[in-house]
């Protein structure tokens, strides 16, 4: 038998990881030592990795403002996402080359919104297959690199493509 070992998702599993009070995404957004979480920042958004990604390079775009809905943003923090976004699309294209993408956000509790009192967007690179006998009999993601790495790799990837930051 064959066993997957991911221990950094046992934090999660124990609630561990939760912080106490607050926003989690308005805390990161403030800190000036990202701990290896964000990728970029631009004037209204900022780029991280999904702690618990769904596909190897699972990116969230995070406005700074904090609002549970983008009906709330003002037009310049909008347009600031989704510029954001397709440069995160690019970064990804230059580290895994995905042929897909799959770009949203789950507005709401009902939606699936893990911490709904914050909007975030969020793009999860696709390959044919990712979907296999793992995710869907096991209900088991198989995520071949550490999030250490992928952080490391993108991060040095959109700084070449965007030197000026954002």
């Amino acid at each position: 038998m064959d066993y997957l070992w991911t221990p950094w998702r046992m934090a999660y599993i124990r609630g561990e990881k939760k912080p106490a009070g607050g926003c989690i995404f308005c805390k990161l957004a403030a800190v000036q030592d990202d701990n290896g979480q964000i990728i970029a920042r631009s004037g209204y958004v900022y780029v991280t990795l999904n702690l618990y990604p769904y596909n190897n390079g699972h990116l969230m775009v995070i406005p700074n403002q904090h609002t549970d809905t983008p009906e709330n943003l003002p037009t310049e923090a909008l347009t600031d996402l989704m510029q954001t976004t397709n440069r995160a699309l690019a970064v990804l294209r230059a580290a895994y080359n995905p042929p897909a993408f799959n770009l949203g956000a789950n507005i709401g509790p009902a939606a699936g919104a893990g911490i709904a009192e914050h909007y975030h967007f969020h793009i999860v690179p696709r390959w044919p297959g990712d979907a296999n006998f793992m995710t869907t009999v096991a209900h088991t993601r198989v995520i071949p690199d550490t999030l250490d790495n992928i952080y490391h790799e993108l991060k040095a990837i959109w700084h070449r493509l965007y030197p000026e930051g954002g």
